[in-house]
């Protein structure tokens, strides 16, 4: 193994292991914002909660959430990275470091064995999603942690095209309204519409990874955003499913061109605790992380 590889299994174990700790900047500004908005007293207890939880894992050094979930990278790699060839290997060896070092919960386990790795990784684990960049030498990286309730329990479907996009706003709200408590509000609403079942569910997967408070570039899904947003919120879940009045922390369409005849939708959800992180590798291993501030690895 190389100095190189070795360096950089280093960084993302310890990367990881801090996304577990300690929540992206952009959610923290946007739980403070909601919290600052509640009216309710048993709302704003269970803010100052999560905010006391936020200072213990920092204090204490330990994961916030008990479930520090399935591991999951979206890689976007310029064929002209150096360590290309060995950046799947390297993140594997990466979950297992973090795992015994942060630690982490083992949440690996073989599908029809029924055992548990002990290590976070498996067949097919962690999961990599890749984007392959043309003659870039850099690496982004999008790490998340998808736990039992938040991510893991997707929902995806074709709709008919005469359901058209009130068919997209009814799926959407028809899942939040059903398994919305599954995963601990308030949730980052992850939307794909595009062409089929497996389109759809990994762009709404992608969507988690935008910040909180960012657009569709397209004013219409947009505005589709917003409106979802305002649905979800006019259900009342509020913060831990107790009530309030903000479900969410915003809703994050993506989509693709799709089949005339056909419209691929998906919903995912992050909850309070989205333990998202980005890190951007140069050819030379110099990082820079744009959801983390002051971390040094």
């Amino acid at each position: 193994m190389s100095a190189q590889v070795e360096k950089m299994i280093d960084m993302i174990a310890k990367f990881v292991g801090h996304t577990a700790k300690k929540l992206p900047d952009d959610v923290i500004a946007k739980l403070e914002e909601l919290r600052s908005k509640e009216d309710s007293a048993l709302a704003k207890v269970i803010y100052d909660t999560m905010f006391r939880n936020q200072e213990l894992a920092v204090k204490l050094n330990r994961p916030s959430c008990q479930d520090t979930g399935v591991l999951q990278f979206w890689v976007k790699c310029g064929t002209k990275f150096p360590l290309i060839d060995d950046l799947e290997a390297l993140l594997k060896e990466a979950v297992v470091k973090a795992t015994f070092e942060t630690p982490l919960r083992h949440n690996s386990v073989e599908t029809f064995d029924e055992y548990n790795t002990g290590k976070n990784v498996g067949k097919g684990t962690p999961t990599v999603w890749w984007d392959i960049v043309p003659h870039s030498d850099t690496c982004e990286i999008y790490t998340y942690m998808a736990g039992g309730g938040c991510t893991l329990p997707g929902h995806a479907m074709v709709l008919m095209p005469g359901e058209g996009y009130e068919g997209v706003a009814k799926f959407v709200l028809d899942r939040m309204t059903t398994y919305g408590l599954n995963a601990c509000p308030p949730l980052l609403v992850g939307v794909g519409v595009a062409t089929s079942v497996e389109t759809a569910a990994l762009l709404s997967k992608k969507a988690l990874m935008r910040p909180v408070g960012s657009h569709n570039e397209n004013p219409r899904a947009a505005a589709m955003e917003k409106l979802l947003e305002d649905g979800i919120n006019a259900i009342g879940l509020g913060p831990q499913g107790m009530g309030g009045k903000y479900s969410v922390m915003g809703v994050n369409i993506e989509n693709t061109a799709r089949h005339p005849s056909a419209i691929g939708v998906a919903v995912n959800v992050g909850c309070w605790s989205h333990r998202r992180g980005h890190i951007i590798f140069d050819k030379d291993l110099n990082y820079k992380i744009t959801t983390h501030s002051g971390v040094q690895l």
